[in-house]
Parts: C-alpha cells; sequence; structure tokens
C-alpha cells in the first residue's frame, strides 16, 4: 500500500509534515513548506499504486527464484541451457502481461 507521506515526499522530496494515521485530513505543514493539495496527493498516490500493482509479477518471482549463488551452481553443473529452463518455469508461472 503507498502511503500518504510516501507519496508527498515523491512530489516535494524537501516537504516537512506531520501526519496521523494515513488520513489526508490531518495532514500538517511543517517549517514553511508548501501545501499539496489533497487533490493533487490523492492523483500522485493512484499513479504509485497503480504502478506498484503493475509490478508484482516481478515480486512474486523474485520469491521463487533461486539464490543466485545456486543459479550459478546450476550453470556450472548443468550447463545454461538448463539453468534457463528453471528461470523459465518461474518466467511462466508469474507473466509479465497477466494484467
Amino acid at each position: 500500500m503507498i502511503t500518504i507521506g510516501t507519496t508527498i515526499l515523491t512530489i516535494n522530496l524537501n516537504a516537512q509534515f506531520r501526519i496521523v494515521d494515513n488520513n489526508l485530513d490531518t495532514i500538517e505543514w511543517l517549517n514553511e513548506t508548501t501545501p499539496i493539495s489533497k487533490s493533487d496527493i490523492e492523483a500522485k498516490m493512484t499513479e504509485l499504486q497503480t504502478a506498484y500493482d503493475n509490478k508484482e509479477y516481478q515480486r512474486d518471482r523474485e520469491l521463487e527464484y533461486p539464490s543466485v549463488k545456486d543459479q550459478l551452481d546450476k550453470i556450472y553443473h548443468s550447463g545454461i541451457d538448463e539453468w534457463k529452463k528453471v528461470i523459465k518455469a518461474t518466467k511462466d508461472k508469474y507473466p509479465k502481461w497477466a494484467k
């Protein structure tokens, strides 16, 4: 989940603020930070969440791929073609364009 704080810092890396319970209505802008409108924050949050959701396959693959050490061992003992089969199985299970 994309937080309001992360979103604000994506819009303005130097923003200083206080927020309670990830609630837009509780934002307090500190140290003369120019306030960012709620609509701009909401639009950016939607954009960031969509980008995050579109990369789900990458996160799923990462959990399932063998460690780099195991992959190198596979290449050494079985060759590149066998290693490719192992990697392809994970890529096929979590396709890039599933959505």
